[in-house]
């Protein structure tokens, strides 16, 4: 099962809250672009006079808030992509695909929850074994079809996966292409079942592998393409910077963090436990979430420093609960969050909840599009060198103020009465 996030346009590193800073522009991220590709400017829509303005554009796709149904259970068939838009969800990424799903076999049960407590809200961590689509593929690209007839305003984004095979990552493109999708997530990043078959993670975890594989999809591809990392490698910014490098439009990160998560007490087995035994499988849901975090930082910092003049994109996914949750992956550069652990926890009108609690922030701080604090925080990360010399400083700046004036030639006339009492010991 996919994890959850999404993005787009380069990191302005925001120095207020209501300004872009002065070396921020929108040129497009390409000075070439293959010739079936078409280049998408990324941008914000108009704030409202009211209400904070939760509408984005990414890579051209124009969608009323950045929260993405991430690729999963929540957006497995036609029946639940639908509920997904008419509860008002800003995109839907649908659950992997791939040419032959009859090598596709899941087991029950296939997920796992770890508690605090014995409430549903005690849950804080999910764990899933689950396989990407078990559908055959002519279903799924159907109801694509069907989907983007009824809803031609919205956008579907396919994710696929395929085995290392060039023509099998053609045909797999050209026929998901068809259905009229709005984008392509490719997924790099499942961390169990697929990469025994050298898809998912052992693509995303091989840059070898993943820069070839890029080649060809982006060689290929007519629509958006994003490249959607695993955070079970060592430096994540480095599969990112060769999808990148490769063509890809935009990361998605993370997906799931490999995990046991558990072992029954009474029973001496694994969880979820099938017929007495398991497999490590995806960890993901609000525990998940600081891990998260820290790798779309990394993401986004490599993105600004290498690919500042391009109009690259970043999805943040992992562990977003509430809206406030989402406030804090944008202030580090995401343009889109997604959710799907999320949804599987709450249900599909959950995005109203975040909506309105992303609008409650952003007026807090008097935001009016996202683009006014996305990335923003971004400046505020440093090494540990810098924080001890800094921390130095401020020491010694406030042992100074507290010393009081050391010269008559300090007093001043605006300052007399503070410098006065900066001098008084009781």
């Amino acid at each position: 099962m996919a994890s959850m996030s999404f993005a787009v346009t380069r990191f302005s590193g925001l120095s207020s809250k209501t300004t872009l800073s002065p070396d921020f522009d929108h040129s497009p991220r390409r000075t070439s672009l293959p010739p079936n590709r078409v280049a998408l400017k990324i941008s914000s829509s108009s704030p409202s006079d009211s209400e904070p303005d939760l509408s984005v554009t990414v890579n051209g796709l124009k969608m009323p808030n950045p929260f993405v149904i991430g690729s999963g259970p929540p957006a497995t068939n036609y029946t639940v992509m639908k509920r997904a838009f008419d509860e008002g969800w800003g995109g839907v990424i649908a659950k992997t695909v791939s040419l032959d799903a009859s090598k596709v076999i899941n087991v029950t049960p296939r997920y796992a929850r770890l508690r605090t407590g014995s409430a549903k809200t005690d849950v804080i961590g999910w764990q899933n074994i689950e396989l990407i689509s078990d559908r055959p593929l002519e279903t799924m690209l159907k109801e694509f079809k069907q989907l983007k007839q009824e809803y031609p305003d919205r956008i579907l984004i396919a994710s696929i996966m395929e085995e290392y095979s060039k023509t099998g990552w053609e045909e797999l493109i050209d026929r998901v292409e068809q259905t009229g999708v709005d984008a392509l997530e490719i997924n790099f990043s499942c961390p169990h079942g697929m990469p025994e078959r050298r898809m998912g993670a052992a693509v995303g975890q091989d840059c070898a592998l993943l820069e070839e594989v890029c080649g060809w999809i982006n060689a290929k591809a007519t629509v958006p393409v994003w490249a959607k990392m695993t955070p079970n490698i060592t430096d994540i910014t480095e599969p990112a910077r060769v999808s990148l490098k490769s063509g890809c439009e935009g990361i998605s990160a993370i997906n799931t963090i490999m995990s046991v998560m558990g072992i029954d007490l009474k029973t001496l087995h694994p969880e979820p436990c099938v017929e007495g035994y398991s497999t490590p499988g995806g960890y993901s849901y609000k525990a998940v979430r600081p891990i998260a975090l820290a790798k779309v930082m990394n993401i986004a910092q490599m993105m600004k420093s290498e690919f500042g003049e391009k109009d690259c994109s970043l999805s943040g996914i992992g562990g977003v609960e509430t809206g406030y949750d989402a406030a804090e992956f944008i202030l580090l550069g995401s343009n889109t969050v997604q959710v799907c652990t999320g949804v599987m926890v709450h249900g599909y009108g959950h995005v109203k909840t975040l909506c309105a609690d992303l609008q409650d922030f952003m007026r807090q701080h008097n935001f009016s599009t996202i683009e006014d604090f996305r990335g923003h925080s971004l400046q505020y990360f440093t090494t540990h060198t810098d924080l001890v010399r800094r921390q130095k400083e401020a020491i010694e700046q406030r042992k100074a103020e507290r010393r009081g004036l050391k010269s008559d030639k300090d007093w001043t006339g605006d300052g007399f009465v503070k410098e006065t009492e900066s001098m008084v010991s009781n």
